[in-house]
């Protein structure tokens, strides 16, 4: 092994121990209905601020999302997005979500191809640093910050992380170990009630 994968190896590592500050679902909630007192712009910043939780989109994914990126997998909304790399992934999207961004398309005339979110990356650095300053929240909010939420949230509901390396884009389970450190022992608990055995 050179030199170079090894200093790779454990940086990789002592990412993977550090404590990953992530949001509450009560602070996001914040954050969505602060956008939504926005006179302008307020619906399409909620929606991203959705986005971005609910489906732990890096922001150049969620920037780069149309009409046409809303998909199907066996009966179920997903979207699908240019990842790292340029690799094509299917990301889960829950149903309610999915219908927001389809009306929403509607109300506004987009076309196929017409991005939901036309902003750059630091607009919406800055937009999510004023929802969060009028919404009291004392963390330094950003866009991956809630890719980290999501990522904590479907780690403590589902247990499962093999299936969130694949719902981020991860390419190695080692950037995923850091967010089981978030687990509670009532999580756990939780993940481990929902094991059934047939008799």
């Amino acid at each position: 092994m050179s030199n170079r994968s090894l200093v790779s190896q454990r940086t990789a590592l002592a990412r993977a121990f550090q404590i990953v500050p992530y949001l509450t679902r009560e602070e996001v909630r914040l954050l969505v209905e602060e956008a939504k007192r926005r006179p302008r712009k307020g619906e399409r910043d909620a929606l991203l601020v959705q986005v971005l939780y609910q489906t732990g989109l890096r922001i150049s994914e969620a920037l780069s999302l149309t009409p046409s990126s809303i998909r199907e997998f066996e009966g179920k909304p997903a979207l699908e997005v240019l990842g790292k790399g340029r690799k094509l992934r299917l990301v889960a999207c829950p149903e309610r979500l999915a219908d927001k961004l389809r009306a929403y398309a509607y109300k506004k005339g987009l076309g196929p191809n017409d991005k939901f979110f036309p902003i750059n990356r630091q607009r919406a650095w800055q937009i999510l640093k004023e929802l969060a300053a009028r919404a009291g929240i004392q963390k330094r909010v950003y866009p991956h910050l809630l890719r980290h939420s999501d990522a904590i949230e479907r780690l403590r509901q589902t247990g499962n992380p093999k299936a969130l390396q694949h719902h981020l884009g991860h390419s190695s389970t080692v950037m995923v170990m850091r967010y089981l450190s978030t687990l509670t022992q009532e999580d756990s608990l939780r993940i481990q009630q929902q094991v059934e055995f047939e008799e």
